[in-house]
């Protein structure tokens, strides 16, 4: 897997995270980039030991599922980016995500519940044979970039943009998943 197909995981992966992050500028009164600097940090921080958790357990399975591994990563990713594309489509409550406040226990909540799919996503690097440490470097990196942004364009422009994010990564994993199953078959 090559370092542009890395990226697009990352970004794919940082929409959640980022569409938490549009709600936490849009409810800052004021904009304080400390504040946006710790939302960012939790969110990168997840986003990077998630994936080397899953890459962990993938390792220890891999030898037994290698005839089917492209399966798996396009099932993973494909039902990944299908619930974030389905989600944009719900009508879901949204003024409760977006009261703003820095609760560190919250924060580590919305953390760990934007980067469960990155746990998926680092089992099928162990299925690929992904290298792990500039893997999840750039999906962490870049999480914490967008999230940081996140907060300051939340700020500045609202939750329009919230959806748009989610159904962009949601795209983009299913179109990964779809090209890794495409590459095993050898038709690209």
């Amino acid at each position: 897997m090559g370092g542009i197909e890395l990226l697009f995981i990352a970004v794919g992966l940082s929409m959640d995270a980022f569409a938490v992050s549009l709600c936490k500028g849009l409810s800052m009164h004021k904009l304080n980039l400390r504040h946006a600097a710790v939302i960012a940090l939790f969110f990168g921080g997840f986003q990077a030991v998630m994936p080397l958790l899953g890459w962990l357990l993938g390792t220890q399975f891999a030898s037994y599922i290698t005839k089917i591994d492209h399966w798996i990563a396009f099932g993973l990713l494909s039902l990944i980016g299908g619930k974030m594309i389905y989600e944009v489509f719900q009508k879901v409550e949204e003024s409760r995500e977006c009261t703003y406040s820095l609760n560190l226990k919250e924060l580590l909540v919305l953390a760990v519940a934007t980067s469960i799919d990155a746990l998926a996503v680092g089992i099928t690097f162990a299925f690929l044979q992904v290298s792990i440490a500039p893997a999840v470097s750039m999906i962490g990196v870049t999480t914490f970039t967008l999230s940081f942004i996140g907060v300051y364009i939340g700020h500045a422009a609202g939750t329009k943009l919230k959806s748009k994010a989610e159904l962009l990564g949601g795209i983009t994993l299913v179109a990964i998943g779809i090209r890794i199953l495409l590459e095993h078959l050898e038709i690209l």
